[in-house]
């Protein structure tokens, strides 16, 4: 068993986390949210369990809350508090993998579209894309950086983060924090 927020969560199983790929999460949205997070895809975790940036190391939660988007730190489980705060969270891939390598390119950019279509029905002010590699092969920018990007999309302004996973080691929960928070200090301003 893990300890996250102070609740016992069941780690899945090698099978549970066979059986879940393949899988999908349900969104975390509401109209209008200040900020619509958009992660790659879900991991295996995340299938087994339902709950979005599920892994133990996922520094998602915590950067999230050092960053001032949440007054408390909230668990994978409490996601729809999130609402709370106006924020929710999508994907561009919906289906769950071991690697956000195991997409293709045209998945990518389908998912794009997806996006596109959901942010045009809940009118975020913001989307937060969550993994700078993906945005480049779904938006068709090779050579996009961190931060705002220059096009919107279905008239909300794009953010882009560095990847939370743990897998991730460019990018510890300090530079994490410090990306989330200019985040949190532009959509304060706009």
């Amino acid at each position: 068993m893990a300890s996250v927020g102070g609740m016992k969560a069941r780690r899945p199983s090698r099978s549970q986390l066979i059986a879940a790929r393949g899988r999908t999460i349900r969104d975390v949205v509401r109209p209008r949210l200040d900020v619509l997070f958009c992660g790659i895809n879900p991991g295996l975790y995340s299938g087994a369990t339902g709950y979005h940036f599920a892994r133990p190391g996922n520094r998602f939660w915590p950067a999230l809350h050092l960053s001032g988007f949440t007054a408390r730190q909230l668990a994978p489980w409490n996601s729809r508090d999130l609402l709370e705060a106006g924020c929710g969270i999508t994907n561009l891939v919906s289906r769950t993998t071991a690697m956000a390598a195991e997409l293709s390119v045209d998945e990518l950019r389908a998912g794009r579209q997806r996006l596109e279509r959901k942010v045009r029905r809940l009118r975020p002010r913001w989307v937060a894309v969550v993994g700078v590699t993906a945005y480049r092969k779904a938006f068709g920018r090779p050579k996009a950086g961190l931060g705002e990007q220059m096009e919107a999309i279905a008239g909300a302004r794009i953010w882009v983060l560095p990847n939370p996973s743990g897998l991730n080691a460019h990018h510890q929960l300090p530079d994490l924090v410090k990306h989330f928070r200019a985040l949190r200090q532009r959509t304060a301003k706009s």
